[in-house]
């Protein structure tokens, strides 16, 4: 029986999902996208829980597993298709780009998501997204004057 495409769960608005829909094209990965709608609480339906109990967004259906988190997914990503690497060869080199990974989907993503966003009074949910945002991509800016062209 042929392998069927991958299917990634998705939504257009989702960061983490961003990095996942680049991972796959920059592999060449041809997959199935299915839109779940988060601002419609589509992640809280039945269907999808019994998918991914996380309710998050992405979950990645390939080669027989359902994968979650987005970092993972594309760890998964570049062990089952070395093909087109994502990662330096070098240690160090691949120790940098996870750090700056890590930057942004630790330091940065999970502070400003809308699940941790509405926790924040209202009126005060776009300043607190502005300053862990612009907080932290200083940072990251910092990580990849090293590196800026070489492989990140």
């Amino acid at each position: 029986m042929a392998q069927s495409r991958p299917i990634l769960y998705t939504y257009f608005r989702s960061s983490c999902s961003a990095r996942v829909r680049i991972a796959l094209n920059f592999k060449g990965i041809e997959y199935e996208s299915r839109a779940v709608n988060l601002l419609k609480g589509e992640q809280t339906s039945n269907d999808y829980i019994e998918l991914n109990p996380g309710k998050l967004l992405p979950y990645l259906v390939i080669d027989g597993n359902g994968l979650s988190q987005s970092v993972a997914i594309m760890e998964y990503l570049e062990d089952a298709y070395p093909d087109k690497p994502l990662l330096p060869e070098e240690p160090s080199q691949r120790a940098h780009v996870r750090a700056i990974v890590n930057a942004i989907s630790c330091d940065i993503q999970p502070l400003q998501n809308m699940r941790v966003l509405l926790t924040q009074p209202e009126e005060q949910r776009e300043e607190y997204a502005r300053k862990i945002i612009s907080t932290g991509l200083a940072v990251v800016e910092k990580m990849l004057e090293k590196t800026a062209g070489d492989f990140c």
